[in-house]
């Protein structure tokens, strides 16, 4: 039975993709049985036969080395650059919460670790329509703890803290923050990440530079983080 966590961000574009091909990346390396899913995937590109590719477990897929099949790693896969609750309502094939829920179960036998990944914000609404379901749902019915990815720069306090709030106020387990974008050095992107510690309560896991291409975190303190 897999471990697993949940990767959620301040917003859109924050670098969750990123950040979550780095953690199956690592683990992959340590000789784990690393996946990934995403139940909703917004934003992708058709190859030649007109088929829609999930473009983020794309990158993951081939960032970690892992051997997964794309198939199982994202079921809702959209092509405009909406949440997914507006892009379902413009092409169709709305998210069924059990069947996300059931697909990601049966990943559980196969690996030994998953990662999880959020699409945009902890508050993005999945589906709006006859039926409203959040990101949020899918957390608390997969049973599922989290970690935060925020981009070290300005504006990130704010951010941080308020999702965090969000997500203690609303019964998720966080398990600490990744900032995105650290630049070593940088008297404000420090005091960021130590301000953003003090004031939402959450250990800073690891912070990521540009470019990185292993996540500067102990594996096995890594592996303690996935329940």
């Amino acid at each position: 039975m897999s471990k697993n966590i949940f990767v959620t961000g301040t917003g859109t574009e924050i670098g969750k993709t990123y950040v979550a091909g780095l953690l199956v990346k690592k683990l992959h390396q340590a000789g784990e049985k690393s996946a990934y899913y995403k139940a909703a995937m917004s934003g992708n590109d058709k190859d030649d036969d007109g088929k829609l590719i999930p473009g983020d477990a794309k990158f993951v897929k081939e960032f970690g080395g892992i051997d997964q099949p794309l198939e199982e790693m994202c079921h809702y896969v959209y092509e405009h650059a909406y949440s997914p609750h507006l892009a379902a309502q413009i092409e169709g094939n709305p998210i069924d919460l059990y069947y996300t829920i059931e697909k990601f179960e049966d990943l559980k036998d196969k690996y030994d670790y998953i990662t999880l990944e959020g699409s945009g914000g902890i508050l993005c609404p999945l589906r709006f329509d006859d039926q409203e379901i959040y990101l949020e749902d899918f957390i608390k019915k997969a049973n599922l703890s989290t970690i935060i990815v925020a981009d070290a720069g300005l504006g990130t306090i704010n951010n941080v803290v308020l999702t965090a709030f969000y997500m203690k106020g609303k019964g998720m387990k966080v398990k600490g923050i990744i900032f995105n974008n650290f630049i070593p050095g940088d008297v404000m992107q420090e005091d960021n990440i130590k301000m953003c510690q003090r004031m939402s309560g959450l250990e800073v896991l690891a912070c990521v530079k540009k470019g990185d291409k292993d996540l500067d975190i102990d594996v096995e303190k890594l592996k303690e983080i996935y329940e």
